[in-house]
Parts: structure tokens; sequence; C-alpha cells
């Protein structure tokens, strides 16, 4: 069920997305790493502070991503 449920939330994400708006592509990209990072987080520390900092780091690193993969070079 959790697996359904992540894949929705990320189908869902991508589909409101923009491919050429660079905020867009940025707070998406956020918006699935920070949850995709609670979840491993979360699940491999057992804790809230292991899916704290998984959300942290994913946030961080998708927004990272989401803003350099933006097309048309703007």
């Amino acid at each position: 069920m959790k697996r359904v449920l992540a894949l929705g939330l990320l189908t869902a994400a991508l589909a409101a997305c923009d491919p050429y708006n660079r905020t867009d592509r940025t707070v998406g990209g956020a918006a699935i790493g920070a949850g995709t990072g609670a979840i491993i987080g979360g699940l491999a520390s057992g804790r809230a502070g292991g899916a704290l900092a998984g959300a942290a780091i994913g946030g961080v690193g998708g927004a990272i991503v989401g803003n350099a993969t933006t097309p048309g070079g703007r």
C-alpha cells in the first residue's frame, strides 16, 4: 500500500510541473526528494530523527537536481 501511495504522489507531483519552469522544477524536486528521503530515513533508522534528516537531505538534493535539469537553459 505504501508503494502505491508513493507512486501516486510522485505521479501527481510530476504531472503538476511545467518542464520549462525553473521554480516549479525546483519546488517539485524538493518535494519529491524530501518525501523520498523521509521514507528512506525513517525506514533505515526506525526513528523520527532519521526521517527528518532524510527529508532535509532529500529536499536539498531534490531541489538542486530539479533546478539543474530544467530544460531550455534559462
